[in-house]
């Protein structure tokens, strides 16, 4: 009988001669392994059981060179102490990787066509599996709900480290709820996914392995969150709370011996003013005092973390504590490295995708790459797939306009009946997505779930000129002076000005719906800005015209009403009404106030995150939603099609996506950490 015993009570090996270590499962070949509780992946016994074997672990070689790159961490310890009890066992799809090499990545800027390579490293409580269809586990080894859905629980795994070795606990979930989404001195108004109809949950921890979230009201939802967003339901106590008054006393003190003057102001310069993930470190935010600062950047659970952050892009190395193995059991990720470069001109990104300098990208890409690429696969090495998208391209009006003529003209049901119906989708189909797309109207939901009236997604979406004449007419925008052009009932000139960004919609959609317009009297100006640009101008109430990518799953909208009540999406995504958003965050004392309307979807989305999934109450609930969204035009849609999918040959482990989307977070269900790289 030989035994291998580890310190810290981690009992990770227990081998004996007579049982064989763990056969190199994949998706392509099973081996004889029975399927799992969960698809592409098991618990350690439940994998030793499906496999017959003993799992024995091997880490990357180069672990302790890529440690001593990482600001702060500790020296490693060995393997068996870095992973947890029970790590997850994840099933590699085409082959077991070998460990090396760095994962080139293609980005726009900082916090600007990242998500993609966001997605390659990011972890959360659980995620969707790649039949988009499943949540399995992630972080949390399990979960349960109570009978009405108003308690979840989650059961975490034993001996979990964070990427500097300090355990990770339930402490870290709570710290993150209590003291970071809900304080409003980190985050200035909470988001929808961390309250329940409007009102906040409580966190449980009764002991370092168990949270339960109490809601006030039932929000089954709740876990299609944590499976799709960016936002991560746990932060590190341990580093962020030395600096937070409510955490530690001394918040202050210690702030003021890394220079900074209050420690809030340390959890901004890590964590940020927001919950998205990707904005700049302290390394580029501070650099005279990353020297001082107990680490470069906050310690992470995912597969990778910076070490490098520039004007010019970012570098990370792998997460020597990470909680994956693959079935051999060799610690994951396989890749030692990832390199984030920035090129924030549309031409310049597809010219390094042609010549093959990215490993993987898929954002700001559009169909209008698709036949350069495809015709240079074979030449530089890459595969492009096409798949189904679940955002299209969309526009809005600026209904809370600070010029008060374009305010009522834009807030007329008239005007954005007939800016729709002037879209010719169907030219816009065949000369902007290859004839690939299906035009529609955007209804809210995507796809098109079963308790919605499909007659919706055609609403005031025919192509009908003379109709959009005849509504423009009538609310009074004439052309008074004969230079071809309409003006506004009051007489004054209306250009719209159309500011894009290529990393939310194609500038050849732009130019396309600007000529419909202008064809029907509607004068437009066309100008390519950065998407920085694009952000700060919609944030500022400056747009006429709102341009980008919307939709949303059922499944997330049961998580975040956010694209249900004003200003219909995040600081990154496709907002309007940024007025009746104000009115609404301050109870009436600014703003607009928004139409009863608005009001009621409100009030809908709340009913239908809280009804029984499935049940005739949600479907009719879900069906008024569709309605009211559709029927008020607040935002037109145009022509939904499929998208481009990039990766080099050399990367291994790249399976067939299901769509190409935002929605789920696009590589997460498909566990990039066992991507490996075959040179």
């Amino acid at each position: 009988m030989k035994h291998t015993v580890f310190s810290a009570g981690a009992m990770l090996l227990l081998t004996t001669s007579v049982q064989a270590a763990c056969p190199a499962v994949t998706h392509a070949d099973m081996m004889g392994a029975t399927a799992g509780a969960f698809p592409g992946q098991y618990e350690l016994a439940e994998f030793e059981a499906a496999a017959g074997c003993t799992m024995e672990f091997s880490g990357n070689p180069e672990a302790e060179a890529l440690n001593g790159e990482i600001q702060g961490n500790p020296a490693l310890p060995p393997l068996a102490e870095r992973l947890p009890e029970e790590p997850l066992v994840v099933v590699p799809y085409d082959s077991v990787g070998k460990y090396g090499g760095t994962l080139n990545a293609l980005s726009n800027a900082t916090e600007a066509g990242t998500s993609d390579f966001l997605s390659v490293r990011h972890v959360n409580l659980v995620r969707y599996s790649d039949d988009l269809q499943t949540i399995v586990p992630n972080i949390a080894k399990s979960w349960d709900w109570n009978d009405d859905f108003t308690q979840l629980t989650f059961h975490l795994r034993k001996g979990h480290k964070w990427s500097d070795g300090a355990p990770f606990t339930s402490a870290d979930v709570k710290f993150w709820y209590d003291n970071l989404a809900l304080d409003p001195k980190i985050i200035e108004k909470p988001k929808d996914y961390v309250l329940v109809a409007g009102e906040r949950m409580t966190v449980d921890t009764p002991d370092a392995e168990t949270v339960v979230f109490n809601l006030p009201s039932p929000k089954p939802g709740l876990l299609a969150h944590f499976a799709t967003h960016f936002a991560q339901g746990f932060q590190p106590k341990h580093f962020l709370g030395r600096f937070h008054p409510d955490v530690d006393p001394n918040a202050d003190a210690n702030a003021k011996a890394i220079g900074f003057d209050t420690g809030i102001e340390v959890i901004s310069a890590y964590f940020g003013n927001s919950d998205w993930t990707d904005t700049p470190s302290p390394m580029l935010k501070n650099p005279d005092l990353v020297a001082s600062m107990p680490a470069g950047t906050t310690p992470t659970l995912e597969s990778h973390i910076y070490v490098s952050d520039t004007t010019e892009g970012r570098k990370l190395v792998a997460n020597p504590y990470f909680h994956m193995v693959d079935t051999t059991g060799q610690q994951l990720p396989y890749i030692s490295r990832q390199d984030e470069q920035y090129a924030n001109d549309n031409e310049v990104r597809i010219l390094k995708l042609v010549n093959g300098e990215a490993d993987y990208k898929s954002q700001s890409l559009t169909l209008a790459a698709a036949p350069l690429l495809m015709d240079n696969m074979d030449k530089s090495g890459y595969t492009v797939q096409l798949k189904p998208t679940i955002a299209m391209p969309v526009f809005s009006f600026n209904v809370t306009s600070e010029d008060a003529a374009k305010r009522e003209v834009f807030g007329d049901i008239r005007f954005r009946q007939a800016m729709s119906v002037a879209i010719n989708r169907d030219e816009l189909n065949e000369t902007s997505f290859f004839g690939q797309g299906e035009p529609k109207q955007y209804i809210g939901f995507s796809p098109t779930p079963d308790f919605v009236d499909p007659a919706l997604t055609s609403y005031y979406a025919q192509y009908d000129p003379d109709l959009a004449r005849k509504l423009l007419d009538e609310i009074g925008m004439v052309d008074t002076n004969g230079d071809g052009t309409r003006e506004l009932p009051n007489g004054d000139a209306i250009v719209l000005n159309m500011q894009f960004a290529t990393q939310g919609i194609g500038g050849e959609v732009v130019e396309l719906v600007a000529q419909n317009w202008a064809d029907v009297g509607v004068a437009t100006a066309v100008k390519e800005v950065t998407p920085d640009e694009y952000r700060s101008a919609q944030s500022s109430n400056q747009l006429d015209v709102g341009m980008w990518e919307k939709g949303q799953p059922t499944a997330i909208v049961l998580g975040n009403n956010e694209l249900w009540v004003p200003p219909f999406e995040n600081y990154f995504g496709h907002r309007t009404g940024m007025l009746w958003a104000e009115y609404i965050d301050t109870a009436g004392a600014s703003g607009v106030e928004p139409p009863q309307w608005v009001t009621d979807l409100a009030a809908d989305v709340n009913a239908f995150q809280g009804a029984t999934p499935g049940s005739a109450e949600q479907g009719e609930i879900g069906a008024r939603m569709a309605k009211t969204m559709t029927e008020n035009l607040l935002f037109i849609g145009t022509v939904q099609a499929p998208n481009v999918i990039y990766h080099r040959n050399a990367l291994k482990n790249v399976p067939e996506f299901k769509t190409q989307s935002y929605e789920y977070y696009r590589t997460y269900p498909y566990l990039a950490a066992q991507w490996w790289l075959d040179e």
